[in-house]
């Protein structure tokens, strides 16, 4: 079974260009709304456009551009500047102001966007100059503080080596006078020693030492040696050691021969074990006389002249050796 035929659709009444009209209407009219012809309630009002200061509803995409340019360029300049957003009135964008205002007058145009971005880019390079330049000025104080520094560490440097240098050239000094001073009475000592040397002598000549001061032993009833041992053949000169007067002269025990001559200072020497006497108590010698001569008398073990020196007559002696070296002698 076929389907019905449908049913042809009414007439639609048409409003404006380019709508569609049936043949049997009347002559086509434009149909042109108003105030008075708009029913009060319908499917067709028309709603009363609004007008004034170059009309804000035409204008409504050109002030959207406009407020999102003026926003985005604000954004930027403070993105670039690094400074604080700046504050953008509508009113003050060129060419969106006169969109919004009801007034008649036309209000002077407001510096443009590109002159609050340099002027903020300014200061921005004003306040980064400002800060470079308190760097270098930093920077440049510590190092003439550091300069400073070293020149006062090097002067403190130099001048402790001056010190020190000027010490050790004292110390020298000091040190070279001391050994001038050393040699100087080095030199009056020999000189004092050689003129003693003219008034002093060796007992005797061509011997040997065989017994000094102080050795010790069962040969003396001491214990000890008292004097110095000058061995010589018998017969051998024993001169006197300086000038003088014979105190004692003869046999004298265990020292055999012995002769004292005491000098002038009061010390006194001892010449023992003689083979011979050749003065007398009493008797004045200067340095050098014959005395007596070399023997083997009295407590001995072989031909020798026994030493002794008794400063001040005194009952012990001291070595012979040291008093002779004293007095300019090398026994």
């Amino acid at each position: 079974m076929a389907n019905p035929t449908a049913p042809e659709a009414p007439a639609q009444p048409t409003f404006g260009f380019g709508s569609y009209r049936a043949e049997d209407e009347g002559p086509w009219e434009e149909w042109n709304p108003t105030a008075d012809s708009v029913p009060a309630k319908g499917k067709h009002r028309v709603a009363k456009q609004r007008t004034g200061g170059g009309g804000f509803a035409r204008s409504s995409t050109v002030l959207g551009v406009g407020v999102i340019a003026a926003v985005s360029a604000g954004g930027m300049a403070s993105a670039n500047t690094g400074n604080a957003p700046v504050s953008i009135n509508v009113a003050d964008i060129p060419g969106v102001g006169s969109l919004v205002s009801n007034d008649s007058d036309q209000a002077p145009e407001p510096a443009p966007i590109s002159n609050i971005v340099a002027e903020a880019g300014q200061e921005s390079s004003d306040a980064a100059e400002a800060l470079r330049s308190r760097i270098i000025a930093q920077a440049e104080s510590q190092q003439t503080q550091a300069d400073q520094q070293a020149k006062v560490a090097a002067q403190r440097a130099e001048a402790q080596a001056a010190a020190q240098a000027a010490k050790a050239a004292q110390a020298n000094v000091e040190e070279a006078k001391e050994q001038a001073d050393e040699a100087a009475k080095e030199k009056a000592e020999q000189a004092r020693l050689a003129e003693l040397a003219k008034q002093y002598t060796l007992p005797t000549s061509s011997y040997t030492i065989t017994s000094t001061f102080g050795q010790a032993g069962a040969l003396w009833s001491s214990g000890y040696h008292t004097g110095l041992d000058f061995a010589a053949p018998t017969g051998t000169l024993i001169k006197a050691v300086h000038s003088g007067t014979i105190t004692e002269a003869g046999y004298a025990g265990s020292y055999g021969y012995r002769t004292i001559l005491t000098l002038d200072d009061g010390t006194e020497v001892w010449y023992a074990h003689q083979s011979s006497i050749s003065v007398s108590v009493g008797q004045k010698v200067g340095t050098g006389d014959i005395i007596g001569r070399v023997g083997a008398t009295g407590n001995v073990t072989g031909a020798h002249l026994h030493l002794e020196i008794h400063p001040n007559g005194s009952a012990s002696g001291i070595d012979p050796a040291a008093w002779l070296r004293g007095n300019g002698l090398n026994p």
